[in-house]
């Protein structure tokens, strides 16, 4: 039998696709929802789907920033074929969207084993909600939110795809909430630094579902119906969400998802401590 049925295939894309882009971890809260359904978290192809329906979310983030992609790699195309074109902003921030892809392919492909073993614990989820909350609020404190996204550079992009790893390595984290904290620090202001989140997203996580998709698919895995099922409805739910959150961020701070992540964070800590879920 599939290890998701295609009823928990709808929530689960519901999940993904509310919380992929808000920085509250994604991973986090599609491992808290299996543990609740009596899905193995730790099960190889139950891992490859939560990593194959974000392909859904990242569709979401293709269209609606078509426009805008379509920009930037127009602009790389022409740089490539006409050196005088390399000093546009667009043709240099296609180039730093790959090179700040690299670590996160290259930590992501050795650790490996710990990321579907020991670090897919729900206690690693909840400690991880909690840290990842103080990053936030530091960030969104000590941030002067004055460099938009025309000011951003090579460094910038290196040292948010790195924090990437972050998520990676500790799901609660939330690749979202790590990369947003590291462009706040970088005094980026918090549309530019959701727009950077995003952007820097589509590469690694299509990356990530692409390479997990034989995992999802195989003999006595997931499945295919409950896998199109689940991307559809994160493609939907999370085009909603994007639109909501960069409305949200030009006119609030981050506090109120560092409150939620606390509150759920020591929930989930309750639930492990007193036995409702397992880790």
């Amino acid at each position: 039998m599939s290890a998701v049925s295609i009823g928990q295939a709808v929530v689960l894309g519901i999940v993904e696709g509310v919380t992929e882009f808000l920085p509250v971890s994604s991973t986090g809260h599609l491992k808290i929802t299996e543990g609740l359904m009596g899905i193995p978290v730790d099960d190889t192809s139950v891992v490859a789907f939560t990593a194959v329906i974000q392909v859904g979310a990242i569709a979401a983030v293709l269209v609606y920033f078509f426009k805008d992609i379509v920009r930037i790699v127009s602009a790389w195309g022409r740089g490539i074929a006409n050196r005088e074109e390399r000093y546009h902003h667009d043709y240099k921030f296609a180039w730093w969207v790959i090179y700040a892809t690299l670590p996160i392919v290259a930590v992501g492909l050795a650790a490996k084993p710990l990321i579907e073993g020991p670090l897919a614990s729900l206690w690693v989820v909840a400690g991880s909600l909690i840290v990842g909350s103080g990053l936030m609020w530091a960030a969104d404190q000590m941030g002067r939110h004055k460099r938009g996204e025309d000011d951003t550079g090579l460094k910038d992009a290196m040292l948010v795809g790195c924090s990437q790893i972050l998520a990676l390595l500790f799901p609660g984290f939330s690749r979202s909430g790590a990369t947003m904290s590291t462009a706040l620090i970088l005094d980026l202001d918090r549309v530019a630094a959701t727009r950077l989140s995003f952007f820097l997203g589509i590469p690694a996580l299509t990356g990530a579902g692409l390479y997990e998709l034989k995992y999802a698919v195989g003999a006595g895995a997931v499945g295919a119906v409950p896998l199109v099922v689940g991307t559809a409805v994160s493609f939907v739910v999370a085009y909603a969400s994007i639109a909501w959150l960069l409305k949200f961020v030009a006119k609030h701070s981050f506090n109120a998802f560092v409150l939620y992540r606390l509150v759920i964070g020591a929930l989930l800590f309750g639930l492990l401590a007193t036995g409702v879920l397992t880790a």
